[in-house]
């Protein structure tokens, strides 16, 4: 599995998905352009002390990241995420926190977009909670195989 995200924009986001990331063996994935330093303080507090227990790679293009099944999360999408059944290989992409995945992306792999429940009247979950959910429930159905925890 891993994690991309597409053009973030919050610092604290990407920080706690690094986290969350480090946590659990999945590397992450920063499509430029990012919106924001990575000598922020705000990123650096986010992430703690687990930046060195993140595999990430920073990337010009959303194609160079995908090199294994696409799942795409958005509000827009049709099937709620726990219809899924993630490949252990997965790419679970996100847009950024302001904008979400561009209108392309949308109309050249729409069909692998999955949504998490809300009301309707709500906007949006915050990206590092999405993040979260999503990857828990692909690990979940490899049985938390990569996912090293203390004895």
């Amino acid at each position: 599995m891993k994690i991309i995200l597409f053009s973030p924009d919050i610092p604290q986001n990407v920080g706690n998905i690094a986290r969350t990331c480090a946590v659990t063996a999945t590397p992450l994935v920063l499509v430029r352009p990012l919106g924001f330093n990575f000598s922020s303080n705000k990123i650096k507090r986010a992430g703690l002390d687990y930046w060195d227990q993140v595999d990430i790679t920073i990337v010009d293009s959303l194609e160079e990241a995908l090199d294994g099944p696409a799942y795409f999360f958005s509000t827009k999408g049709q099937k709620i995420y726990t219809e899924a059944c993630f490949e252990e290989n997965a790419c679970l992409i996100f847009g950024s926190e302001t904008a979400g995945l561009p209108q392309w992306v949308h109309n050249k792999w729409g069909n692998l977009f999955y949504t998490l429940p809300m009301r309707p009247t709500a906007r949006s979950l915050n990206l590092s909670n999405s993040v979260a959910i999503a990857l828990y429930e692909a690990l979940r159905q490899h049985q938390f195989k990569n996912v090293l925890t203390k004895p």
